[in-house]
């Protein structure tokens, strides 16, 4: 097989927006080259089919050029349920006292739904008011670029970091790294093991359908009514299919000054990610996304409560002063997820409630400075054609087999 080309197609998809329009291609990798790269983008083509009822294929040339080699190809990076597992036990084996974690439920499959809390310990003396922030992750199993992002939050926050320790030594963190665990294992793209959308139950999640979602609620919820916390924020980090950067979806409030409150997160976001657009983020009232967590959540919790989606791209995203766009990587993700954190001491910052001078959010960060200088450039360039350059071009084919969709302005009402 060594040296053949071969055109693969993928038929049905339904949507008419997608990534693929603007330049997004699979990813690849075998046994012998172990790091995920993106085709290169003439060899990938999005298309109405008539043979398919006018749904949509996405067809991709490839080369084998070895014999011997395994291949792998994927839609996004992938990230399992027991590389969670394996991260979180390996952050319990370095002993940290102010990292604590434990299963908040079990799945229907009796997975692990894993709680995450971190904070310095004496900040959880009964009795003493604090903040507490809460993260989630991956409700859709397909949107493995959340758990990147969650990753990079999680290892900033845990990290010796100074702005990671004033924010242990002020704020309560717990995180849900994977609200759908059994959806992950099964390799489902959306929904749970029993076809359940779970970002749409939050309003009346049920104890044996939606455990997870219905053991998370009740969490957040004891944690609200619990004189000794204060829920300040509520962010749930999705996967985009068809925007490109980083972007929020907030609430919308008739109240003019908790709308001015709620925007403002966002805003100190595109001030510490380059990839965050502010943009593109959207408040709304939805009834279609009522059931999801920051619509439920914004509606129950008190006034002083943000509850936001977070979403990242699938693909790339695009800076202020660069309209080329920079495919995301695994360690862009994290980055991302990194300056997440960072954005929580300019808030409290703000609104006076840590005090530190200089600023620690603009304090000078040159080893990760030269870490995401060098990250960009490399993506920038992917795909990375070296002496693989067959592996990953293919051969040259004469696509007639339907409408070519060139890229068009496109909105961002995808569900969340």
């Amino acid at each position: 097989m060594g040296g053949n080309g071969v055109i693969f197609h993928i038929v049905n998809f339904s949507k008419v927006k997608s990534l693929y329009r603007d330049g997004m291609t699979p990813l690849v990798k075998s046994t012998s080259r172990k790091r995920w790269q993106r085709l290169p983008a003439r060899n990938v083509f999005y298309y109405r089919c008539p043979d398919h009822r006018k749904n949509y294929v996405m067809s991709f040339t490839f080369c084998f050029d070895r014999e011997d080699d395994v291949y792998q190809f994927a839609y996004s990076f992938p990230y399992t349920y027991t590389q969670l597992q394996t991260y979180l036990e390996n952050i319990e084996q370095r002993q940290f006292d102010y990292v604590q974690r434990r299963p908040l439920v079990y799945s229907v499959q009796k997975r692990r739904l894993d709680l995450v809390t971190v904070a310095n310990p004496s900040l959880l003396i009964k009795g003493k008011r604090k903040k507490v922030v809460i993260v989630t992750a991956r409700v859709h199993p397909g949107e493995t670029p959340s758990s990147y992002v969650c990753q990079g939050f999680i290892e900033f926050i845990i990290s010796d970091h100074p702005i990671a320790r004033l924010l242990r030594d002020n704020i309560v963190f717990h995180i849900v790294p994977m609200l759908n665990p059994d959806g992950v294992f099964l390799g489902n793209q959306r929904c749970s093991l029993l076809g359940f959308d779970l970002n749409r139950v939050w309003n009346d999640p049920s104890h044996w359908a939606h455990p997870e979602i219905f053991g998370i609620k009740a969490h957040i919820m004891n944690l609200n009514e619990d004189p000794d916390f204060e829920v300040d924020f509520f962010i749930d980090i999705h996967a985009h299919s068809t925007m490109m950067n980083g972007f929020m979806y907030g609430n919308s409030y008739e109240d003019a000054n908790r709308f001015e409150k709620h925007n403002f997160f966002p805003r100190l976001l595109s001030r510490n990610a380059e990839d965050f657009s502010i943009n593109n983020t959207t408040y709304n009232r939805d009834a279609f996304k009522a059931g999801t967590g920051r619509r439920a959540l914004g509606g129950c919790l008190q006034e002083s409560t943000h509850c936001y989606t977070l979403e990242v791209s699938f693909f790339s995203y695009q800076t202020s002063t660069n309209s080329q766009a920079i495919p995301y990587t695994e360690d862009l993700y994290q980055l991302f997820g990194r300056n997440l954190a960072r954005t929580f001491l300019d808030y409290y910052k703000s609104i006076n409630y840590i005090s530190w001078s200089p600023s620690c959010s603009i304090m000078p960060r040159l080893k990760e400075d030269r870490i995401k200088s060098r990250l960009t450039r490399q993506s920038a360039n992917m795909p990375i054609v070296n002496q693989d350059e067959a592996f990953l071009n293919g051969e040259t084919f004469n696509l007639s087999m339907g409408e070519f969709i060139y890229p068009q302005t496109r909105n961002n009402n995808d569900p969340e």
